[in-house]
């Protein structure tokens, strides 16, 4: 029996917020559940990693030291909760089967994160958001979704975001800013090159995990990436 392909969708807690800024765009939360839906249907167990970013981010909760980054951080994964629980919620409503896991313990709210339970959950079928980064303080969700991938056993890392892969400098700043087709993970280190945080990347040099950075505003292309049309993406590997 062919084996089917397993994902972790990274999406940033920025991108829910659309044009507003901060806060959730229920808009923005309708076409994410369609792409991810168009994944299952095409029969792929996707998981889910959110930041918390249009909500609260911990390092600049904490910059001025009022707030100690400890607790910043705790309060940037309980944004990521509020992300997931919302995400679960848009793709019910377009029936599809989800459970969100917490790496702080929330019964009330949601499961907590047993790596063969999610496991079980992928088999089935069924969509898996990961909440609360990590679970310590001084990691970003960067970290979070790489080691959830590993965890899991994933095929690929995918971080959906604002642009179409990965650049030397801002293409939204500088006309001539050069795209990166393919980097290997010592590349994407560079302190000129932002794909994830160093542990993240680390993280999959280490387990040979490859990465892949996309514009998640471009439909379909999620489904395209995993098929292997990489023609409008950054892949980092090997």
């Amino acid at each position: 029996m062919k084996k089917r392909k397993r994902v972790l969708v990274k999406f940033s807690g920025e991108a829910l917020a659309g044009e507003q800024g901060f806060g959730i765009d229920t808009k923005i939360l309708k076409y994410i559940a369609g792409e991810i839906k168009e994944l299952v249907e095409n029969d792929i167990e996707v998981g889910i990693v959110v930041g918390g970013g249009n909500i609260i981010r911990g390092v600049s909760a904490s910059q001025d030291g009022l707030i100690k980054r400890t607790s910043a951080d705790y309060m940037g994964m309980l944004g990521t909760v509020i992300n997931a629980v919302a995400l679960q919620e848009a793709l019910e409503f377009i029936g599809m089967y989800t459970r969100v896991e917490s790496a702080i313990k929330m019964e009330e709210i949601c499961e907590t994160f047993i790596v063969r339970r999610a496991k079980r959950h992928l088999e089935k079928g069924r969509i898996v958001i990961f909440a609360a980064g990590t679970g310590n303080p001084f990691f970003t969700t960067d970290t979070a979704a790489t080691l959830r991938a590993v965890e899991i056993e994933a095929d690929m890392i995918i971080k959906a975001t604002k642009v179409d892969g990965v650049y030397d400098k801002d293409p939204n700043k500088f006309e001539d800013a050069k795209k990166y087709d393919k980097l290997t993970y010592e590349q994407a280190l560079d302190d000129n090159v932002k794909v994830m945080d160093d542990t993240a990347i680390a993280l999959a040099k280490d387990n040979s995990l490859p990465i892949i950075v996309c514009d998640m505003f471009k439909s379909g292309n999620l489904l395209k990436i995993i098929n292997g049309d990489l023609s409008s993406c950054s892949i980092v590997k090997n």
